[in-house]
């Protein structure tokens, strides 16, 4: 059984993991950290989790890391808006780190690398909801990134960060040739869409063979 701790449990991310955590026969949910909840982070890893989920802020995710490393505890980081350069380097426990969960995001996020090499130019949509605290999103500027090294010879494509109510994650990547173009894209219409790789990333993190690791598609 693994002992989990989620950090920013009482967000809309926080909560969705949560009761994904509770539903899962092999993990156990064992304290769920969040100012709202009056509950601490160092409250919650005197409650000796195996793993920290971090789905806080930006602002205190790097701190947060830092402190359940040294504590032993191996984290899996779903916020983004952060240099994960500032993780490197850290010894204790391992650390994960995905700017999207979603296993069709992650399709899209290497099918618009490949066809990068073969399509004169491209472009990111990204529409998130208007809470989104970071722009642009942690997966485009992934895709961007990764569409750049698969053609290092073209210029990186640009994002285009659209917050609106109504919406939850969605992603398209479009590329233009002479008479055509291809648009590849990705919905999800719901938090439990992140769910499996969530506790895909909770379950490997202990066996990573190096730390950090970044991106779901290291654990496909």
């Amino acid at each position: 059984m693994i002992r989990v701790a989620v950090s920013g449990a009482a967000g809309r991310m926080g909560a969705t993991v949560c009761a994904a955590v509770e539903g899962a026969e092999d993990l156990e949910l064992v304290a769920r950290a969040d100012p709202s909840l009056n509950l601490s982070l160092a409250d919650a890893l005197a409650d000796e989790p195996d793993v920290l989920v971090d789905f806080s802020i930006p602002g205190s995710v790097i701190a947060n890391t830092k402190q359940a490393v040294s504590a032993g505890v191996h984290v899996v980081v779903g916020t983004t808006g952060f240099d994960p350069g500032e993780l490197e380097g850290l010894r204790g426990a391992n650390v994960f780190i995905a700017p999207n969960f979603a296993i069709g995001a992650v399709l899209m996020m290497q099918f618009a690398a490949q066809a990068t090499r073969h399509m004169k130019a491209a472009e990111i949509i990204e529409m998130h909801h208007d809470n989104k605290l970071d722009s642009p999103s942690g997966t485009a500027a992934l895709t961007a990134q990764l569409m750049h090294e698969a053609a290092p010879d073209k210029p990186r494509p640009p994002i285009h960060s659209v917050r609106l109510p109504g919406l939850v994650a969605h992603q398209e990547v479009i590329l233009g040739d002479v008479g055509q173009t291809l648009t590849i894209r990705h919905d999800s219409i719901d938090r439990a869409s992140f769910m499996p790789g969530v506790l895909l990333a909770v379950r490997r993190v202990a066996d990573l063979p190096r730390s950090p690791v970044i991106g779901l598609e290291h654990l496909l």
